[in-house]
């Protein structure tokens, strides 16, 4: 199974893409990598600075676009990119998300940046569940 896909022909000015997992927690992840990989090239990106993020929401589709919105807010205040991540979720009242992102000051020379992205949209936005497994589709503003 692919971890996630970018979509070309939905989205004009933005980045849209659909990310895959067998689980919750996996689906979150990977639709954190493929935020990560919009905005650089994961390769040249180290994992010497751990973020942890700790959310929660009372539907599971709000709780990814804050998790998601949390990581462009990392961007932006500590001008950081990403490259690691690993998600925890629990089901009590709310959805409560515990994660950690793992990267490093943005550096030019060092890494390969591709887009500034500036905001997750609510366009297209969704998490489905198909048969075993968990989809969602991410516009990015870029």
């Amino acid at each position: 199974m692919n971890k996630f896909k970018y979509i070309e022909d939905k989205a004009i000015a933005d980045i849209a893409y659909e990310a895959y997992g067998k689980n919750i927690n996996e689906l979150f992840s990977n639709c954190a990598l493929a935020l990560f990989d919009s905005m650089a090239n994961l390769k040249t990106v180290k994992s010497n600075i751990k973020k942890d993020i700790n959310l929660d929401n009372e539907n599971i589709d709000g709780l990814l676009y804050d998790f998601l919105s949390e990581i462009v807010y990392l961007k932006d205040t500590d001008y950081m990119v990403f490259s690691k991540v690993k998600v925890n979720i629990k089901k009590n009242k709310k959805y409560d998300l515990k994660a950690i992102i793992y990267g490093d000051t943005i550096n030019q020379e060092k890494q390969e940046l591709r887009n500034d992205v500036k905001a997750v949209t609510m366009h297209l936005f969704k998490i489905d569940k198909v048969k075993n497994n968990y989809k969602a589709t991410v516009v990015i503003d870029i």
